[in-house]
Formats: structure tokens, C-alpha cells, sequence
């Protein structure tokens, strides 16, 4: 479980955390909504260590893994190299393993290109691939679907919800409400960095209405 306890953030005395709270279930996935600036991508970077929360506490069992917006693949390195990079990573069935988790996200036949060769889709599935090699108990995923087009958008829901089946535990900040009302077991709106409301998706007959009237 990811426990989230009161937890707050500012920078340059501006305050983008205040006073958080939140916990999330082991093979759950959380939505992160709210408008820019809210406080999605911090709460994330706190999680995993990238930035100190000024105060409160996160506590959570084994390891994180982080999905950046921007895929930050290595634009020197094939597809391969990229998941061969990943730190803290080793041992002779290394390779095996990055070529079998991408035969199964459906990219293998584009190991030995480079990202510029890649379509966003496949920019996003490379970015998976290498984070799932590390061996993630949860998986957090800045802006999944940001520039993409609505098939490809669809096609990462299914991509992340076929990881997560009974294993693996999620928090994912988007600005898509489409997309969050389609993963997510739970998601929490955050504005001015406090949680405004939380809500189970399929418990609400328009969870997409019902969210965007706390971006007014």
C-alpha cells in the first residue's frame, strides 16, 4: 500500500503542496485530475524521491517506478540500449528479458532503432518497457497520454491495464478525464494543491461532468 500522510511542497514560497493525504490499495490504480498547476506532477516527484517534501510522510513497500512526460528516452541509444541502460539493473538474462517485455507491448521489430524513428505510441511503450525492467511494485505516470491521438490513447489503457492486473499498483496525473475515468479505480482532483474530491468512477453515472465542475 501507498500511503500518502499530510504532506506539503512549496517552491520559492509558493505553496504547490498542502497538506495531502491520500492512500492507495497494492494492484490499484489512482488518477491524478486537476488543472495546471495543481500539484499532479509534484505529488509524483515527491513519491519517487525526485523532489523532498517539506512535510508529512510517504511510505510505501518496495519500488517505485517513474513514467515521465516527455519519455526522456536517450535520443543516443537504440530502443534496446535505452532498457539495457536502466540503472541499478543487471545480470546475464538482462537482454532476454528486455526483448521479451518488448515481443509483449508489441514493439520488438523496433529494438535496434532509434527514438526518432518512433512514433509517439511507440515512444510510450519503450518508456514502459524500461520502467517495468526495473521490477516496479508501483509505477508513476506523469501525463501517460500527452500528445496523443485518441486511437493511441485508447490503445495505453489497455497497455497499462493489461500490467496492472493483480500486480502492479498505479498512480497516473493526466489532464485527460476520458483517459483517468477509463484506468483508474479511484481518482483524486487536486486544485491550488489540496484534494477537493475523490470519486470511484463507476459509481457515478458522468464521472467526466461531475469532475470538471471543480476546474471552475
Amino acid at each position: 500500500m501507498l500511503k500518502v500522510s499530510n504532506v506539503s511542497k512549496s517552491f520559492n514560497g509558493v505553496k504547490i503542496l498542502d497538506n495531502i493525504s491520500l492512500e492507495v490499495l497494492d494492484a490499484k490504480i489512482l488518477g491524478l485530475a486537476g488543472p495546471s498547476g495543481s500539484g499532479k506532477s509534484t505529488l509524483l516527484r515527491c513519491i519517487q524521491k525526485l523532489e523532498t517534501a517539506d512535510s508529512g510522510s510517504i511510505e510505501y513497500n518496495g519500488k517505485t517506478g517513474f513514467m515521465f512526460q516527455d519519455f526522456q528516452l536517450f535520443p543516443h541509444m537504440t530502443v534496446l540500449q535505452n532498457l539495457l541502460y536502466a540503472p541499478s539493473i543487471g545480470g546475464k538474462n538482462l537482454k532476454n528479458r528486455a526483448i521479451s517485455l518488448l515481443k509483449d507491448l508489441g514493439i520488438e521489430f523496433k529494438k535496434h532503432e532509434y527514438p526518432r524513428s518512433l512514433s509517439g505510441g511507440q515512444k510510450q511503450r519503450v518508456a514502459l518497457a524500461r520502467t517495468l525492467i526495473t521490477d516496479p511494485d508501483i509505477i508513476l505516470c506523469d501525463e501517460p497520454t500527452s500528445g496523443l491521438d485518441v486511437a493511441t490513447t485508447n490503445d495505453v489503457v489497455q497497455l497499462l491495464k493489461s500490467v496492472n492486473v493483480n500486480t502492479i499498483t498505479m498512480v497516473i496525473a493526466s489532464h485527460d478525464l476520458d483517459f483517468l475515468t477509463k484506468i483508474s479505480d479511484t481518482i483524486v482532483l487536486l486544485r491550488n494543491g489540496q484534494i477537493v474530491t475523490n470519486i470511484n468512477p463507476c459509481d457515478i453515472s458522468d464521472p467526466i461532468g461531475y469532475l470538471k465542475k471543480y476546474y471552475k
